[in-house]
């Protein structure tokens, strides 16, 4: 592919390098070694570009490279080496020379090595292939998760005994059919089972929404929820650790319920009483829960969504790394198990496309606790939500977080943060203004937001925009 300056200009505004861009400054030089590396991990999650003289932290600025001068040898020695050939192109910009390599995706199926490793990027590093990427990518080709078979060889009775077919009907708000044959007929419909000249299976999508009991179809007994509640805010002493047995659909309303049983409550002294009100929203319960359901990896094998309750948080864990970055979770949508995710909201299980992140936000501003906090590991995706702090108890990290995340809340809503909005956010009253002046200065300084109008003057009247609108 050959780039152009309008294409790089782009790619410098981009809030991540993401899974198909890789920035390198390298000014002077850079090792050939680690450059076929980056190469097998760009082949191995899809093809990308690999972009010299330019630094790899936003804002991006071009600063020029002397590294690889005749790009053709460079070209020449990564075919001897992985035997797929990268292109190259080089441009003269006004910070210096840019050359990018542009990486072409691996065939489907077979990932790419070099010296017997197979390589992927994790942050900054170059990191060894896991054992389950590897596992989709030889996957390839064959059926999505949801449609492989769970359970085969079944007769009718099988899958009334297997799946609890009255919570479907009810969940989806029909009439319960008059006969059998209805139930198989809508099953079907919905690739939850498939029919084969009077024999039935049961796919993967059927058995982890439906089943009545997961433990009956052994590759998926892995996959239930599994709560945890601990005696204070570590893991030293648990006090209870439960494994759901249901499918997820059947098994959400009283999944929800139990995770609310095991909250402690805040009291609250009213104009006469003492009222006890719930640690935590449960819209955000509900859509966290059901967010980590739907967007788990189901590839992984041997992992499930995880719920650890402390004594001041909430942890919810799925297995799997995001599709789009964590930053614009409340802005944007991209599922990762479109039939179960399109299923669990025509059950409405768990909110309208899109809507849901921005629901949890508003609901713990509500609520006025801190924000919550996503964090992303190498195979893992958590989101903690905190028990009420006040704003004096409050660390840097928790202050910015709850700054960038109420500046997108109001753009997604079609609004702009204020230093009004951020006071009300935290509970500030207007002699209070230089409080949230210093949050929103310090979050400017950390290219977590920018003003809408840098041109504009006034500090009281101004109006914020996160990094990447």
């Amino acid at each position: 592919m050959h780039v152009t300056l309008e294409q790089l200009e782009q790619w410098l505004t981009t809030p991540s390098e993401g899974e198909h861009l890789e920035f390198k400054e390298a000014k002077n030089r850079y090792d050939f070694e680690k450059l076929v590396g980056y190469c097998v991990a760009l082949a191995n999650e899809g093809g990308g570009h690999l972009v010299f003289g330019v630094t790899d932290k936003p804002p991006r600025k071009v600063v020029g490279t002397s590294a690889f001068d005749i790009p053709e040898r460079t070209v020449g020695g990564i075919y001897e080496r992985l035997h797929f050939r990268v292109t190259w192109t080089e441009l003269e910009h006004t910070g210096g020379r840019v050359l990018v390599f542009s990486v072409p995706s691996r065939p489907v199926g077979q990932p790419v090595e070099y010296k017997g490793r197979y390589l992927m990027r994790a942050g900054e590093d170059l990191v060894p292939m896991t054992p389950d990427y590897l596992q989709r990518i030889f996957a390839e080709g064959q059926p999505i998760f949801e449609a492989r078979i769970a359970h085969k060889g079944l007769g009718a009775e099988d899958i009334i005994r297997l799946l609890d077919t009255q919570s479907y009907f009810d969940l989806i708000q029909l009439p319960y059919p008059v006969d059998r044959q209805g139930v198989l007929e809508r099953f079907e419909s919905e690739k939850l089972i498939e029919a084969d000249n009077g024999n039935y299976s049961v796919t993967n999508l059927g058995a982890l929404l439906f089943a009545k009991n997961l433990d009956e179809f052994d590759r998926l007994a892995r996959k239930s929820v599994r709560v945890t509640t601990y005696e204070g805010n570590n893991k030293l002493t648990i006090k209870k650790d439960i494994v759901g047995k249901k499918g997820y659909a059947v098994g959400f309303e009283g999944l929800v319920d139990y995770i609310n049983g095991q909250l402690p409550s805040n009291e609250v002294i009213g104009q006469a009483l003492r009222e006890s009100v719930p640690m935590f929203p449960e819209i955000a319960i509900r859509e966290l829960v059901a967010n980590a359901l739907i967007h788990q990896d189901l590839d992984q094998s041997g992992a499930s969504v995880s719920i650890d309750i402390y004594s001041n948080r909430l942890e919810i864990s799925n297995p799997g790394v995001p599709c789009i970055d964590p930053d614009r979770f409340i802005d944007e949508y991209q599922s990762r198990n479109d039939k179960m995710a399109d299923l669990m909201r025509r059950l409405r299980i768990c909110e309208e496309k899109g809507s849901g992140i921005d629901k949890v936000v508003s609901s713990v501003e509500a609520f006025q606790l801190p924000a919550p906090d996503i964090r992303v590991g190498q195979a893992r995706t958590t989101v903690i939500l905190f028990a009420h702090k006040e704003l004096t108890d409050m660390d840097r990290s928790d202050k910015l977080r709850a700054c960038f995340q109420h500046c997108v809340l109001c753009y997604v809503l079609a609004e702009k943060m204020t230093n009004q909005s951020l006071r009300e956010r935290f509970g500030l009253n207007n002699r209070q203004t230089d409080v949230a002046s210093r949050i929103i200065a310090t979050a400017l300084d950390e290219n977590l937001i920018k003003l809408e109008d840098p041109e504009s003057s006034s500090k009281r009247y101004a109006k914020y925009i996160p990094y990447w609108a």
